[in-house]
């Protein structure tokens, strides 16, 4: 009897020599867990320190590829504390960015009879590429195409393709607008930073005014990115004040959707899905986007489209955007 009380006594002494490692790795996958999940919730308020917050707040959707590893820490751990804890930032993730990957056209409404495309891209200036970017966007059959970073080279090569697509257009810094419906009371706007990157503008459709603003953010980078979120700061400040009821920004905001300060400009507009899912990111074009810098927000509109393409040998992809008017 006393070999056969043993032989259980043993086997615990054993797995108990074995538990420090597994508690230390039960430990850190709990902390590290609560800590991720934090920072995917809470990625705005994280000190931009160094640059630090831009950071963060851009590749907050990536946050997510930290829980493959803690659920294989977990598995290693056997323990179901850690089981639990993996599950936190799962529920922080989806929270936050679950319904922005919802595929559009389970949702959106149909076509209507009058509907308005806007096609819209940062050219990259210095590829050369210009007047092929704007070809691809006459393909999609935009009503209106908006331009940024144009320099005075590739400004003239797109003129030549777009002025013989579309009857309206309007011009000025690094930004213009092209239409087949009439553009009124178009001015440019520095947004605060004395130089032409923006313009703003009413399209006179078939159905009614629509307010458009083409903006071209000014650069952000890590510990440098006060003039982009003066831009977008005074955007914002502006939106509330437009007389249309339906209003378009769409261009190069320098910021993910995630980003700090694109935050009151999309408690004032609306960004749709992508057409089929996932995040849209539009920078770089290649090989693999790692954010969405550009963007088509909109108030007043049901959008029944909203997708990215390739044109032209950019950095950036395209954004083509169909709204019921």
């Amino acid at each position: 009897m006393s070999l056969l009380a043993e032989t259980p006594r043993a086997s615990i002494s054993a797995a108990r020599r074995l538990s420090p490692t597994r508690r230390a790795v039960n430990a850190v996958v709990v902390i590290a867990s609560i800590v991720l999940a934090a920072v995917i919730v809470l990625h705005n308020v994280v000190p931009d320190v160094g640059g630090i917050g831009l950071l963060v707040d851009s590749a907050a959707p990536w946050l997510g590829l930290g829980i493959p590893p803690l659920v294989v820490l977990a598995a290693f751990a056997r323990r179901g504390r850690a089981w639990v804890a993996t599950l936190v930032p799962v529920v922080a993730w989806v929270l936050m960015f679950g319904a922005s990957i919802i595929p559009l056209k389970w949702t959106a409404p149909a076509a209507s009879a009058s509907t308005l495309t806007v096609a819209s891209q940062n050219i990259e200036a210095s590829s050369g590429t210009g007047a092929a970017s704007a070809a691809d966007l006459v393909a999609t059959g935009a009503q209106a195409v908006a331009i940024q970073e144009m320099d005075a080279d590739s400004s003239v090569e797109i003129s030549t393709v777009l002025d013989a697509a579309y009857e309206y257009s309007y011009q000025v810094g690094t930004v213009g607008l092209w239409s087949s419906y009439p553009i009124l009371n178009a001015q440019p706007w520095d947004l605060g930073l004395g130089w032409q990157r923006a313009l703003a503008a009413d399209l006179e459709t078939p159905e009614g005014l629509v307010s458009i603003y083409v903006i071209h953010a000014a650069s952000a980078r890590v510990g440098d990115h006060a003039d982009r979120d003066e831009m977008l700061k005074n955007l914002a400040d502006v939106l509330p004040h437009d007389e249309n009821d339906r209003v378009i920004a769409v261009g190069d905001f320098n910021a993910a959707s995630t980003d700090r300060a694109f935050k009151p400009i999309l408690s004032q507009l609306s960004e749709p899905n992508q057409n089929d899912g996932l995040f849209g990111f539009t920078w770089p074009a290649s090989p693999f986007p790692l954010a969405r810098l550009d963007h088509f927000v909109q108030r007043g509109l049901d959008v029944t489209s909203n997708t990215v393409i390739p044109a032209g040998g950019s950095d950036h992809l395209a954004i083509v955007a169909t709204v019921n008017l």
